[in-house]
């Protein structure tokens, strides 16, 4: 009898999938626009794997996780952000957004994220507790999410399946790894990019 397809949720965290993405395919970093992405794309780049037992996927849900400028000091970067996040919401995903932290010697030191970590895990394990998913993939390579993955494995072994995506390149192959633990990896390599790349400005108004 066939199984039933897997239904998978994918959790992004925006701005290190970015990150990565940049360092490992774009040696110069140059334009912005390198290293953006399409999450609903890249989540049915993913649904098109199938699942770590071979099953097929049913692509449920991509939520993107992101922290935001504040408008006071960066008006026009804020405005960016806001026309980034409508984008994504239009093409299906549901964006969580968290404020940026900006230090006391802000410009000179960058804003942080604060809290992307916190609730992408925490969404992570509480869908994994109502059922959300029978197969939840975090697309980051930030250790800060290793709790989670080792909480729904040890809770929910044989009955949830856990995975993570990461891009895969010469110069980047930075993965979330749990000691004596075989997690399943979607290894995502610059042909993948390419088909899930973003190209817009959206520093750019309409």
């Amino acid at each position: 009898m066939p199984k039933e397809p897997l239904k998978l949720v994918v959790f992004v965290d925006a701005q290190n999938a970015y990150r990565r993405a940049r360092a490992g395919f774009f040696r110069n970093a140059g334009s912005t626009t390198n290293g953006q992405v399409s999450p609903m794309k890249l989540g049915k780049l993913i649904e098109s794997r199938g699942g770590p037992d071979g099953s097929e996927c049913i692509l449920t849900e991509v939520r993107v996780y992101t922290g935001r400028p504040e408008v006071s000091r960066v008006p026009e970067t804020y405005l960016a952000h806001r026309r980034q996040c409508a984008h994504w919401e239009a093409e299906g995903a549901t964006v969580i957004t968290r404020p940026l932290r900006y230090p006391p010697n802000w410009p000179a030191q960058r804003a942080e994220e604060k809290g992307i970590d916190v609730a992408l895990s925490v969404d992570f394990v509480a869908m994994a507790v109502d059922g959300d998913y029978d197969l939840g993939v975090i697309m980051s390579t930030d250790t800060d999410m290793l709790p989670a993955l080792e909480f729904v494995l040890r809770r929910y072994a044989g009955v949830r399946y856990i995975a993570t995506a990461a891009w895969e390149s010469p110069r980047n192959s930075r993965r979330l790894v749990l000691p004596g633990r075989n997690i399943w990896r979607y290894r995502l390599n610059r042909d993948d990019y390419d088909a899930v790349a973003d190209p817009t400005n959206y520093n750019r108004r309409p």
